[in-house]
């Protein structure tokens, strides 16, 4: 009885808690949740993200400076990492599992039901038969148990009085759709054991120098959740070539047909063993996986200051720009003296000048040449802030001019040496050594997330190819010819248990349901009536 003093449509807080609930697990309330979630990851395709490619996000916040503080108030630089994409992931776990699990105990109950008793009047199911047949009515219907028990499930019951076998086939479609949900919440937490406990992590490795899995040797890291750097598996590797196979004839003249390292591994203290790297084909090194993502080049380059002293040496890693590998790098030299220099600039692989503009014509290295501006001063190296190694800050920095007057413009092909302005020092180009840019994740639930993907599967074929059908056969005494009523004394009546005795018949009704809804099923009720031995003279049919 409800209380005088509550309103009509007043809940109380258990009712208010048991509606949320309920429209927090329906099926409506899920799938626009995982709506909400593909509206939510278009940011994250579409902006660059912070734990995936530091330096386009550096670049992008350079050239939006208006937008970049509201960005960052909105987490778009790490959208699958922020508290609104973290709240709709949740809430779509927590809307599954309220959705599934208690499907899952109704798949069960349903798997384990037996198939329903025959209905009052067969002949009003979509697809039946009569006839009539001299065997007895126990005869018949333990034909039909032989028959119909090899593939169907029969209902049992200790009742000697039931004039009809209930038989069932499909049941297995249940125990698909058990299996299928039950597969979604282990997919579910494969993920989560992931997220939570994995790691992803990127880095450029130039030929002929060797990685070794520390957090110090990572270009970016992204953690989970409950990661600690103890996790982190004893390994490295070197990676000895870089081979790369270009078209340089057809439609497809001047791209990269196949990527290939050779790398050199060593697990622990154990020894140390070969592995052809290629795209799709990952290093597997004590449970952490190693990708091959990209590539590029990087020019070796030798810088002197004014003082005739080499302050800078080595490959630097340029970055693609296009699908023509025109890179963009920076030189940076701290120790110069009496003043710190930098380069900035492009690398041409194949560099051709096109209607006056220079460009590059290909993305093999055919023709390397370097085109960078110089510049001297503070590069704010000293101010204790972190910068990445493909941005230079100007701010304290000052062109370097040449005989002109100009800002210096260094360009170089192989081998040759420029002079800087105001005798600063030169700059040498060596080289060009390829790298290559790896992908090093560790994912613990991976097997188990592949393992409820693949039981998903199996779940959702059974589901929706399995066809679940039930069957239903009555047999009924028929009176003999001519039998009278109580005073009737005739000694003809049956009395044997294998045959109706004096021509008494037995009426049999059979009756098959397509519980699927898209079978058809006259002819299971053909092959039916014939195992039992109808005489299809004598049978009727209805539909």
């Amino acid at each position: 009885m409800s209380t005088p003093d509550r309103r009509p449509g007043e809940l109380t807080a258990r009712e208010l808690l048991r509606w949320t609930w309920r429209q927090v697990t329906s099926m409506r309330t899920a799938l626009l949740l995982l709506l909400l979630l593909a509206l939510a990851a278009i940011p994250g395709s579409v902006i660059p993200q912070q734990g995936v490619d530091s330096l386009a996000v550096t670049r992008w916040k350079a050239e939006h400076t208006k937008l970049t503080p509201v960005y960052e108030r909105l987490d778009l630089f790490s959208v699958y990492s922020s508290v609104w994409f973290s709240a709709i992931y949740l809430l779509l776990v927590l809307s599954l599992v309220g959705c599934i699990v208690p499907r899952l105990f109704v798949y069960f109950r349903g798997m384990r039901a037996q198939p329903p008793a025959a209905p009052r009047n067969l002949a009003r199911m979509p697809v039946h038969a009569t006839y009539e047949t001299d065997l007895s009515p126990d005869d018949v219907l333990a034909l039909a148990r032989t028959t119909l028990g090899r593939r169907h499930r029969l209902r049992s019951s200790g009742d000697d009085t039931v004039d009809h076998v209930a038989a069932e086939r499909g049941y297995l479609r249940e125990a698909g759709n058990l299996l299928f949900h039950l597969s979604v919440l282990v997919v579910l937490a494969g993920f989560a054991m992931g997220g939570l406990w994995g790691y992803q992590g990127g880095v450029i490795i130039v030929e002929g120098t060797t990685f070794s899995n520390n957090l110090t040797q990572y270009d970016d890291f992204k953690p989970g959740g409950l990661f600690r750097a103890e996790q982190m598996k004893n390994f490295r590797f070197s990676v000895d070539e870089f081979n790369v196979d270009w078209l340089m004839e057809g439609p497809r003249k001047g791209q990269a047909r196949k990527f290939e390292a050779d790398l050199t591994y060593r697990v622990g203290d154990g020894e140390e063993q070969q592995y052809d790297l290629r795209v799709n084909h990952p290093l597997e090194l004590d449970g952490t996986d190693v990708f091959l993502i990209g590539h590029g080049y990087a020019p070796v380059i030798t810088v002197r200051d004014a003082t005739g002293e080499i302050v800078y040496t080595g490959p630097t890693p340029f970055l693609p720009q296009d699908a023509s590998f025109l890179s963009f790098g920076v030189v940076k030299v701290p120790t110069a003296q009496p003043q710190q220099i930098a380069l900035e600039g492009l690398f041409y692989p194949t560099f051709i000048m096109s209607d006056g503009n220079p460009t590059t014509l290909v993305g093999d290295d055919l023709n390397p040449t370097l085109s960078m501006l110089a510049w001297t001063g503070d590069l704010g190296l000293d101010s204790g802030t972190s910068q990445s190694v493909y941005v230079l800050d100007k701010s304290g920095a000052t062109p370097i001019e040449d005989e002109d007057g100009k800002q210096q413009r260094v360009d170089l092909q192989l081998g040759d040496t420029v002079e800087l302005g105001d005798g600063l020092g030169t700059v040498t180009f060596e080289r060009v050594d390829p790298w290559i840019r790896v992908q090093i994740s560790q994912t613990p639930g991976k097997g188990i997330a592949l393992l409820g993907v693949v039981a998903a599967l199996i779940g959702l074929c059974a589901s929706l190819f399995i066809r679940p059908r039930r069957v239903w056969v009555r047999a009924t005494a028929l009176p003999a010819p001519g039998a009278g009523g109580p005073d009737d004394d005739s000694d003809d009546q049956a009395t044997d248990g294998t045959m109706n005795g004096g021509g008494a018949r037995t009426r049999v009704e059979v009756a098959v349901l397509d519980r699927s809804g898209n079978g058809d099923m006259d002819e299971v009720l053909a092959d039916l009536l014939a195992r039992l031995g109808s005489d299809p003279a004598d049978t009727t049919s209805g539909k």
